[in-house]
């Protein structure tokens, strides 16, 4: 066994469980992410020598990035179904969570590519915008600007927050005084 072998192994044992988290994000799907994780680390493991010297962890990410990218071109956007959902306008939903998660989700999958790649990296891994910006290829302004959009669209597709104002519009200014109550 070749001692990169076992550095790349002991690499995917450690921090596989967060790139697979990284990988749902993208693409909502448990298995989906699964096969974006595995193609992704069979497309890195011949350069694991020259990678494991770096920033392996970065590389893997950004490679996860592109390679969801390059599906996503790829992927045929048809009827999606959807079912009718029961009346629970009285019932106390002890899984309120798990529809805001789903709902999120969804969101965060409805965006373009790249601020969807921005909003993962950004706010899900909590990588700075330079660290961002290097994962993606771009320039820390352009982090800040898809950003900026995709927290935007997400404003729009997200329900209002509880404790906001019904009749406050979403994208409304918020004063600095103004942020607590």
């Amino acid at each position: 066994m070749d001692p990169g072998d076992a550095d790349f192994e002991a690499f995917v044992a450690a921090r596989g469980p967060r790139l697979l988290r990284v990988a749902w994000l993208l693409t909502g799907d448990a298995h989906l992410a699964e096969d974006l994780l595995q193609s992704t680390l069979a497309k890195v493991w011949p350069k694991w020598s020259r990678i494991a010297g770096g920033q392996p962890e970065a590389y893997v990410r950004k490679a996860l990035v592109h390679q969801h990218a390059s599906w996503w071109r790829r992927r045929w956007r048809g009827e999606l179904p959807y079912g009718e959902l029961p009346d629970m306008a009285n019932a106390v939903d002890a899984y309120a969570h798990v529809d805001l998660e789903q709902t999120l989700a969804a969101a965060v999958r409805s965006l373009p590519v790249r601020q969807r790649a921005v909003v993962v990296l950004r706010y899900f891994e909590d990588l700075s915008v330079e660290d961002t910006a290097a994962a993606l290829g771009c320039t820390p302004g352009t982090v800040k600007s898809q950003s900026s959009r995709a927290l935007h669209s997400l404003r729009r597709l997200l329900p209002t927050p509880v404790d906001a104002p019904v009749d406050a519009p979403v994208d409304a200014p918020v004063k600095r005084g103004d942020r607590h109550g």
